[in-house]
């Protein structure tokens, strides 16, 4: 991004800091249940307990070895969420003393795999001498959405200045309802900095999402390092506004350890004007630049090398490979273009067609399997890879179709989940339904999820987590569509009987 980044540590003391404030602030839900994504079932009680000074983890039971150290860290993080930089200068009383939480894992293997289970337990007893909370889930991602759940459980009580954890005993038991949940990011509109960007990862884990869509490139720029074909960065807006490869391992290495897949995408054969920067011969001509010139071998040996340097770093199923918005104008306006579709009996669509699935042929060769956004479904669904996922982005009634084609669907219809369309409220956000329509249990399997989008051409690192949240936070929320209705109309009246408006109802302010 050409413009100034904040500091690491400013960016992460917004994100927590808001976010925290939207979360403790959802005042609509029933009995005082302050959680967020609400959990798939929840019972508590009506007793206080306390935080000790020492609070501490233990894994008694455990098959987890935490050799790595993911939920060392991820416990210190929710100690340090919960305490949200208060001094607990307090004095803890005598007795309903939490001393600290027990977590077991079933499961000693910490790869995140796509699918992987994230369900857990969590409980928290108002006996017990010492009295834990106890966190039980299969695999350590679990553990950590379990966390981040006990951290909404607490308060700093600014009177006492001690952590309460109210309405105890509490047993809560939460699994996902989609595998997938997404947040898009954008760093070819405006280059965002590592710093920012992982304070983007932190912020997700607060909704329990799971993928960062990481669109790297566009017309705009092409800002990360190629090793098999250096000159490709040169795309990049300066000679600073660039990502290495160490970068980008950084970046889903973080990720990761968060329980989040990083998902990169290079948009083809449109939205590639940066790349003949560094390689002129990408282009159809000088004076037409886009899409990439698909009667050049050149064309492939690039994408074949670009994916082949992602499979090293970029280790999710997934590589999105666009396919959306392609005028083909140009290749029917550059003779030796026009010359190669007429001598392999094409013509302009057909050699869109083209170029989609030799794409998908060479990532599927590189052990990925492919999502595309729906243009290409639209245009050539049948000829599609069975392994194809479908990007829903231009509306709905496109995932019904999707599905009912065997096909499998992700949803971010642009009227409902673009993040960049700031008149969308959070209602609109949260009311948007990926199963709408789809009725048959086999074809609702197909939809893996959904995913919110923050394209870049009008954020930067100054606004780029206030323009995300809260509205992507209603989007997490995995509740079935009719439990939303329910919600919506009690929140209404809760307001309207409290004469209290939530931070979480108001529509993100026009900048």
């Amino acid at each position: 991004m050409p413009l100034g980044a904040a500091s690491s540590g400013a960016g992460q003391t917004l994100s927590v800091g808001f976010f925290i404030g939207i979360l403790l602030g959802f005042c609509f839900l029933a009995d005082g249940i302050n959680l967020w994504p609400m959990p798939k079932s929840v019972s508590h009680g009506s007793q206080t307990l306390y935080l000790g000074r020492d609070f501490q983890l233990t894994t008694d039971g455990s098959k987890y070895s935490d050799g790595s150290g993911i939920l060392k860290d991820a416990f210190r993080r929710m100690i340090n969420l919960v305490e949200a930089s208060h001094t607990i200068a307090g004095r803890v009383p005598g007795s309903g003393v939490l001393t600290g939480v027990n977590v077991v894992v079933l499961s000693s293997d910490d790869q995140l795999n796509y699918g992987i289970d994230e369900s857990y337990t969590l409980s928290v007893p108002t006996t017990g001498e010492p009295l834990y909370a106890h966190i039980e889930a299969q695999t350590i991602f679990g553990a950590l959405h379990a966390l981040q759940t006990f951290s909404q459980l607490c308060y700093f009580n600014f009177t006492t200045r001690v952590i309460e954890l109210h309405l105890a005993p509490w047993t809560i038991f939460d699994q996902p309802r989609f595998s997938y949940r997404g947040l898009l990011i954008d760093t070819s509109r405006h280059y965002l900095p590592v710093p920012v960007i992982k304070d983007v990862i932190d912020s997700m884990t607060y909704s329990k999402l799971n993928v960062l869509h990481w669109h790297i490139v566009d017309k705009q720029s092409f800002p990360l390092e190629i090793p098999s074909y250096p000159r490709l960065w040169n795309g990049a807006y300066s000679y600073t506004e660039r990502y290495t490869m160490a970068d980008a391992r950084e970046i889903v290495q973080y990720a990761e350890r968060r329980g989040i897949n990083v998902l990169a995408e290079i948009d083809v054969p449109g939205h590639a004007l940066s790349w003949g920067i560094g390689y002129p011969s990408l282009w159809p001509s000088a004076d037409c630049q886009e899409p990439l010139d698909v009667s050049n071998e050149f064309t492939f040996k690039v994408i074949d090398g670009i994916l082949s340097d992602f499979s090293e770093v970029f280790k999710f199923r997934f590589v999105h490979l666009g396919g959306d918005e392609v005028n083909t104008s140009c290749w029917t306006s550059t003779p030796h273009i026009n010359k190669w579709l007429k001598e392999h009996r094409m013509n302009e669509s057909g050699g869109y067609q083209y170029f989609v699935l030799r794409a998908q042929k060479i990532a599927l060769s590189h052990g990925y399997e492919v999502i595309n956004w729906e243009e290409t479904f639209n245009n050539f669904g049948d000829k599609l890879s069975p392994k194809t996922v479908v990007h829903n982005w231009l509306g709905g009634g496109v995932a019904p179709t999707v599905v009912a084609a065997g096909l499998r669907c992700i949803v971010s219809n642009q009227d409902s989940w673009y993040l960049d369309h700031l008149d969308a409220t959070w209602q609109k956000f949260y009311m948007n339904e990926p199963l709408k329509n789809i009725s048959k249990p086999e074809q609702q399997k197909l939809v893996i999820g959904g995913e919110v989008c923050m394209w870049g051409e009008h954020i930067d690192t100054s606004d780029i987590e206030q323009t995300i949240w809260p509205r992507a936070a209603a989007a997490a929320d995995p509740i079935s569509l009719s439990a939303k209705v329910s919600i919506i109309l009690l929140s209404s009246m809760k307001i309207l009987n409290d004469k209290v408006r939530c931070p979480i109802m108001s529509p993100v302010k026009e900048r």
